[in-house]
């Protein structure tokens, strides 16, 4: 029997809605908000005003590119946390406010979880492959780092994960100290495909365990950035595709060496990439050399799908949703992982 989900997604500066009808995306609408890029970063403040404006037209949206009434939606799944609470107490009201009104069941999702799960979306025209249980899974985005097992789509454990920094947080800052606009990842990446990854050099964190570190890396780069433009007030404007792809290859680098390490550890061979970072080409490039040299199975996300998005909400709430599973109208958002 088909189960149509509504999946709303406001856990940062993307409102996002999707229909999905079982595991199958029906659409997925997202509205950005530009208004951050005057300020090097998400405004808490700006972003939940733009999400109440943003929420009722995307759902509306949602729906109509799926060709699905109101009434026939069965669950409304929707972002509890982590996120910016601003923003997530907009997408968690109007979530309350449907599935009350259609008296419906309410799922929450974890965010991250649902980065996760993104893996077992699928598109009207076309089956991909999807990981097999038990499955290792790279989780990096701008305020995560982990390395999960996942042993069941709402069985997963964190086997390593961030002490500080984000690999996606030190991307963004050290985009924002050579000057980049924001968001400055996906400007490195561009930039990184015109330089030499072995220009320079930057200091590794040293940390025990599968636990990650990225605070000293972005000391390390800041401080030789301020010492050569010292010397030369032009190095940054001579030298910013080798300082990309130099940086570029140190992140991926520490994000690889503690995923071979998980692999190896575990004894899992079933490898998967999710969040905002998986889009980057370099690491993504890594997984799949990994996947040749050491017999991997990978799966790598859409890019549509690595970033925000309420379809990875809407599948999380399917699972959910087959095991009744259910949220009550008492459940607050958190902002930090409980």
């Amino acid at each position: 029997m088909s189960t149509i989900i509504l999946g709303i997604e406001s856990s940062c500066d993307d409102t996002s809605a999707s229909i999905i009808k079982n595991d199958t995306i029906l659409s997925n609408v997202i509205a950005g908000q530009a208004v951050h890029e005057a300020y090097g970063g998400v405004v808490p403040e700006l972003a939940s005003r733009a999400h109440q404006q943003n929420i009722v037209p995307v759902v509306h949206q949602a729906l109509k590119e799926a060709g699905v009434k109101v009434e026939e939606v069965d669950a409304v799944a929707y972002t509890r946390g982590p996120g910016l609470m601003g923003s997530l107490l907009v997408g968690t009201s109007f979530a309350k406010g449907f599935a009350l009104a259609r008296k419906i069941p309410l799922i929450e999702v974890n965010h991250l979880q649902a980065h996760v799960l993104a893996h077992f979306l699928q598109k009207p025209d076309a089956q991909r492959p999807v990981p097999s249980f038990p499955f290792l899974c790279l989780l990096v985005s701008g305020g995560n780092s982990q390395l999960i097992v996942v042993r069941s789509p709402l069985e997963m454990e964190i086997v390593g994960q961030t002490i500080d920094d984000a690999a996606g947080e030190a991307f963004d800052k050290c985009a924002k100290v050579m000057g980049l606009p924001y968001p400055g990842g996906p400007l490195i990446d561009k930039y990184a495909w015109e330089g030499d990854a072995a220009a320079f050099q930057f200091s590794k964190p040293r940390i025990a365990g599968l636990d990650y570190s990225f605070s000293g890396l972005k000391t390390s780069f800041l401080y030789f950035l301020r010492d050569r433009l010292k010397e030369n007030p032009d190095f940054m404007a001579e030298r910013r595709n080798d300082l990309c792809a130099s940086l570029q290859r140190t992140i991926v680098e520490v994000l690889m060496d503690k995923l071979i390490k998980a692999a190896k550890e575990t004894g899992i061979k079933e490898i998967a990439l999710a969040g905002g970072v998986s889009a980057n080409s370099a690491l993504r490039a890594a997984v799949q050399d990994m996947e040749r040299r050491r017999g991997w199975r990978t799966y790598i996300p859409d890019l549509a799908l690595t970033t925000d998005n309420a379809a990875m909400i809407a599948i999380t709430g399917w699972f959910k949703y087959r095991k009744g599973e259910f949220s009550s109208q008492e459940a607050a958002p958190f902002a930090r992982m409980p």
